[in-house]
């Protein structure tokens, strides 16, 4: 039985990732190392309590003491490092936070795992490094890194770090670089469940500027299925982009999302757009179709679909998060790529 650390698991992608890899991998064991952070969720493994396959640990990965603790008592073979803060809004407003849990928490990892001697480090990153582009073209693994926002400049510098590490210690590192993802268990400031839960309420829905900002859409769990491939079969040293193939400007969301319910338009509110909004993302997922055999098994609109009727069924679950200390959802989320 090997055993597998993943960071972040209780936040949405991580705690997707971990049901999709128990489901498939049932022999392995796997180790949940989050720190519970506004966005993290027990509620989101709840049903993985007591089983034998499945521990918890509440720990920072910033914490090197910690980190190192956890490598030797768990006896880690392979790591999927998910946790990060991830919200752009945040970032601008509390850069600091960012750059201590994305770049030194991503050293203290790799540090650990290079002591450890770790078989496999897959780093998840978000298509935020790249910048922003025009109206054609497409991000490949090749474009170079732009950040434009404290969020994706602390991203970018965690990959470099994960980069540095493979080149000079010969620590076997894959980086998966996402675009945004959605699905059941997003938290609510995020833009996919800001719309669905406002508009269940009839809430004006706030979107940023002229809501014809481009994102690429992933479904988590399609997500999910590329981060395993990557783990199990890709080449140490590599980037693999992962998208869905699904632009749409914010604004379509919305509108999409307020079809399905049965809301009125009128429920929008165009709002200040925020500083350093990059105006489209579009990724080019080549790579790991061509070399991993890798492709998404949900389409824009049945993804959406499945993650409006959920967010409807599971209101137990999102309507508490709304009366948290956490700050008010915004019209857009950052990149899917970590939480």
């Amino acid at each position: 039985m090997s055993t597998l650390l993943v960071t972040g698991g209780m936040g949405f992608i991580g705690s997707h990732f971990i049901r999709y890899w128990m489901r498939r991998h049932p022999e392995d064991r796997v180790v949940n190392y989050d720190l519970l952070t506004y966005a993290g969720n027990p509620a989101n493994l709840a049903a993985l309590q007591g089983y034998p396959g499945y521990r918890f640990v509440r720990g920072d990965i910033a914490d090197a003491a910690a980190v190192n603790r956890v490598f030797a008592e768990e006896n880690v073979a392979t790591v999927v490092h998910f946790a990060a803060e991830s919200h752009v809004d945040r970032s601008i407003s509390e850069p600091s936070a960012f750059v201590r849990t994305n770049v030194l928490g991503t050293q203290c990892l790799l540090e650990a795992a290079r002591s450890k001697g770790v078989r496999r480090f897959v780093h998840i990153s978000t298509d935020e490094v790249y910048g922003t582009l025009g109206p054609e073209g497409l991000f490949t693994e090749e474009t170079p890194l732009a950040p434009n926002s404290p969020y994706s400049a602390s991203k970018a510098g965690s990959d470099l770090m994960v980069r540095a590490y493979g080149e000079t210690y010969g620590l076997p590192v894959i980086i998966t670089r996402c675009s945004n993802n959605y699905g059941p268990y997003q938290y609510p400031e995020k833009l996919i469940p800001t719309i669905i839960t406002r508009a269940l309420d009839d809430q004006p829905i706030p979107v940023y500027g002229d809501g014809l900002n481009v994102r690429d859409w992933l479904y988590v769990e399609d997500h999910c299925s590329a981060v395993e491939l990557a783990l199990l079969g890709g080449k140490p040293g590599q980037v693999y982009n992962v998208g869905g193939g699904n632009e749409r400007t914010n604004v379509e969301i919305a509108r999409t999302i307020l079809g399905l319910l049965g809301k009125p338009e009128s429920l929008l509110r165009f709002v200040a757009d925020r500083p350093g909004h990059d105006r489209r993302y579009a990724i080019d997922a080549g790579k790991i179709r061509r070399e991993l055999g890798w492709q998404p098994r949900y389409s824009l609109e049945e993804g959406i679909a499945r993650t409006v009727e959920w967010y409807i069924e599971r209101q137990d679950w999102w309507r508490p998060l709304l009366k948290s200390p956490a700050s008010p959802a915004s019209a857009e989320n950052g990149a899917g790529g970590a939480s």
